[in-house]
């Protein structure tokens, strides 16, 4: 059943500040329950890394030629093993030496965060903020043995019915972005939900609502009249993840505009910093041509010229981002 509307999200790379303010948020609103201390609905990686769960751009999944895909599945290392710190112990019965993680800390979400690549002075890395994509033809979806997974009418959200979910991990094999879980508590898939408790109180996603770098859009797919429609389609500046995944992914990305380097000179060269290849792999081979477009409607604004697009991306109200 195809929805009436699609909702979809678009992030700005240029603004994404690394806070992870919306990561905290919706840790808080949607995963603190049992068997969830794993579950990060949204994460802000660092890129170029491993990302979270470790290594999900290598682990297969989506459509090839129009067929399902089933990946590896993540395993809890991949996730990073939950940990706790013995804070009582140390503090107030007179335990001796550190505090120290137990058990061992040897990965976790955003263990490799702020960890650049290259040589200085031209060092380089940027922020990724990743939830599910709610995407048009998710693999989870056609995955599920148990037809457990649906995309609700009134919006494209992607839901797991959990009182049909039997467990089977089908899904999360067939995600190619890692965004669904399987819950050891409960037995069951559990993902983002796209906050739709608050889309149907006309509020925006928690994850939107929080950003503090504002660089978080939310809207419908076909509203030409909101930042998301004009971003995506309009300008063309916004681009899915990995769209060689073949889920048609519903979260949008305008890549990072990154420093020229500098040479051993000390002269600015005409090569950005963050490799062409990195962004083309990740964002497809219309990345360079977005970035050309950014700087040149940056460089209208510099002349004091008018430049819709630099009005959409500034975005000088909140009410200018969010179109429900």
């Amino acid at each position: 059943m195809q929805p009436d509307k699609q909702i979809a999200f678009v992030t700005d790379l240029n603004k994404c500040i690394g806070c992870q303010t919306c990561t905290v948020a919706c840790k808080k609103m949607w995963t603190s329950g049992d068997g969830q201390d794993f579950e990060y609905w949204m994460n802000v990686e660092t890129h170029p890394g491993k990302g979270y769960p470790k290594d999900w751009q290598k682990k297969g999944g989506g459509f090839k030629d129009g067929k399902l895909q089933i990946g590896l599945l993540p395993t809890l290392e991949d996730y990073g093993i939950p940990f706790q710190f013995d804070y009582t112990g140390r503090l107030f019965e007179g335990k001796p030496g550190p505090v120290t993680p137990s058990p061992e800390a040897k990965w976790g979400p955003n263990w490799d965060e702020d960890t650049g690549a290259g040589m200085y002075p031209n060092t380089y890395y940027f922020y990724l903020p990743r939830m599910c994509n709610h995407c048009t033809d998710p693999a989870c979806l056609t995955a599920c043995p148990s037809v457990a997974i649906y995309k609700r009418k009134e919006d494209g959200i992607v839901v797991v019915n959990q009182d049909l979910c039997s467990g089977q991990l089908e899904c999360v094999k067939a995600c190619p972005y890692g965004a669904i879980f399987f819950n050891p508590t409960t037995k069951v898939a559990e993902k983002c939900i796209g906050c739709f408790p608050m889309l149907e109180k006309g509020k925006a996603p928690i994850c939107v609502g929080s950003c503090v770098g504002r660089a978080r859009f939310v809207g419908y797919l076909d509203d030409m009249n909101s930042a998301v429609g004009k971003l995506i389609h309009k300008w063309k500046v916004a681009l899915p993840l990995h769209s060689e995944f073949g889920t048609q992914p519903n979260e949008y990305f305008i890549p990072p505009v990154s420093p020229y380097k500098e040479s051993k000179e000390g002269e600015i060269t005409s090569e950005r910093r963050i490799p062409d290849s990195l962004l083309k792999e990740m964002f497809g081979p219309r990345a360079i041509e977005v970035l050309d477009i950014i700087e040149m409607e940056r460089e209208k604004r510099r002349k004091g010229q008018r430049s819709e697009l630099m009005d959409l991306l500034i975005a000088h109200t909140n009410r200018e981002m969010i179109s429900i």
